[in-house]
């Protein structure tokens, strides 16, 4: 399950990727429109400023924006910023990679084999499913299904 803070995220970022071109939000703003708390909603927007997806701007007509265009952001990139790996077990993590315990060879481990099709299949879609998607016509939305 992705963390309560990563689903805060993913709302905020929607909220943003709404907004007309150059137009900003305040913080009090995002938070009391999709229900979250102020100062846990400062927090997500700081990491993900430190990352390059939303930019601030100061003063009185202030507020955070997108600093890059929603179809360029995707789940999976959002989610490795705010939860970290996505990986189902250590062992089949590209940013956090380390041996399971108690397994002497990963080559020949079926429970390895079975989770790193679904790590495959949960990074396809999330790396390829941008906030621009999701805000399209869910039904119509250009996410990618696995056969």
């Amino acid at each position: 399950m992705i963390s309560q803070k990563a689903q805060y995220a993913f709302r905020a970022l929607l909220a943003l990727a709404r907004l007309d071109d150059d137009e900003v939000s305040m913080i009090s703003d995002i938070a009391s429109s999709q229900n979250i708390p102020k100062k846990f909603l400062e927090q997500i927007l700081l990491d993900l400023k430190r990352h390059g997806i939303v930019q601030s701007r100061r003063g009185k007509m202030g507020g955070y924006l997108l600093l890059k265009e929603a179809n360029e952001i995707t789940f999976g990139e959002v989610l490795r910023i705010i939860d970290g790996p996505i990986a189902p077990l250590p062992c089949l993590s590209k940013m956090a990679y380390r041996k399971c315990d108690g397994c002497d060879d990963e080559e020949a481990c079926e429970i390895r084999k079975v989770f790193a099709k679904v790590a495959d299949a949960t990074r396809n879609i999330l790396d390829n499913t941008t906030i621009s998607d999701a805000i399209s016509d869910p039904e119509k939305a250009d996410i990618p299904l696995i056969s």
